[in-house]
């Protein structure tokens, strides 16, 4: 190691999906000599099988002028969500190519953030494109095995439940938001519900209204797809002031109840609503309260349990041009 000075106190700071700051100390002996550092950066879950490289091979190279603390994104292709370890070494470069390298610092852990609004404002702009049709429904549907709605009468309420990790690996309510699902696709030639689901053979109905009124706030969650020709679109219903509520405002886009490319209503002269979503992508519609089975009804759909379709813990196509943004997947 040819007596460089070693990174020391390395530390993460500004961390976004996509890019952080690093900055770390150094003793003055033998700084004069530094022409770069190399910076060894691996996900966590490889941090046995992908130890650091050979020292003459770095995984980056970064020229000594670079000021610090100094921004990594771009070309590292950081992914939203994803555990890191990083750690540096100083190299002195000699006159035939080769490096003269001092020891690695310590190694540091530190995990990448969600998208922030920004990234799901790119998002939401580009499921807009998408979703230009919209068609009438009346009501919103979960559908379930039958031991789901066998509950005891003192508690029969679907209880909200933490999202899986399906969908845009960026987005902020994987994994946090509580919710219980909902549907409100319909068939073109019928106007109801689809008779096939790949959720289970019984079907819980309740009239719209009941979920999504004045009193409810509507966000945009996520646009993907998953390697197929149709892209799903992740909306959440939370009534005003409630604790979904908070928990989207700031984090997630907020949609006009009245006028938006996905899931609206307008209000009939006799103070009715009417209700209208997008035809041309699947909704999947999070209400983030409990919902009591006495308001709906539940009953055996007579179509097929189609399991090819179940989005639970589904992956997002990376490759796709028309849902995916220019930030870590």
């Amino acid at each position: 190691m040819d007596n460089l000075p070693v990174p020391r106190q390395i530390r993460i700071s500004h961390v976004t999906c996509d890019s952080f700051r690093i900055s770390w100390e150094m003793d003055s002996s033998g700084r004069d000599r530094i022409t770069h550092y190399f910076i060894d950066l691996n996900k966590k879950e490889n941090k046995d099988c992908n130890k650091f490289k050979h020292k003459d091979v770095p995984t980056k190279l970064v020229a000594k002028e670079v000021p610090l603390p100094m921004t990594v994104r771009g070309h590292w292709f950081l992914s939203p969500r994803t555990e890191y370890t990083v750690s540096v070494q100083t190299a002195a470069k000699k006159p035939y190519g080769d490096y003269a390298v001092s020891q690695w610092s310590e190694i540091v852990e530190f995990c990448t953030a969600d998208y922030s609004i920004v990234h799901l404002n790119q998002l939401l702009q580009k499921a807009e494109a998408i979703a230009r049709r919209m068609l009438p429904f009346s009501v919103f549907y979960r559908n379930q095995q039958q031991e789901y709605f066998q509950q005891p009468r003192c508690c029969r309420c679907m209880l909200p439940a933490v999202k899986d990790n399906s969908g845009s690996h960026g987005s902020p309510i994987s994994g946090k938001l509580e919710g219980v699902f909902f549907s409100c696709n319909t068939e073109f030639n019928t106007g109801e519900p689809p008779q096939d689901s790949p959720y289970g053979p019984y079907r819980f109905q309740i009239q719209a209204d009941v979920l999504f009124n004045r009193n409810t706030n509507i966000y945009f969650g996520d646009f993907y797809c998953m390697y197929t020709s149709y892209h799903y679109i992740i909306l959440v219903l939370a009534p005003d002031g409630s604790k979904g509520d908070l928990f989207c405002k700031g984090r997630l886009p907020a949609l006009d109840r009245s006028n938006n490319h996905f899931l609206s209503f307008t209000q009939e002269d006799d103070g009715s609503l009417s209700f209208r979503h997008a035809q041309d992508v699947i909704l999947e519609v999070i209400y983030t309260e409990p919902v009591d089975l006495s308001l709906g009804t539940v009953s055996r759909i007579q179509g097929h349990q189609l399991m090819s379709q179940s989005t639970v813990n589904a992956k997002k196509d990376p490759s796709c041009k028309i849902c995916n943004i220019s930030v870590g997947r």
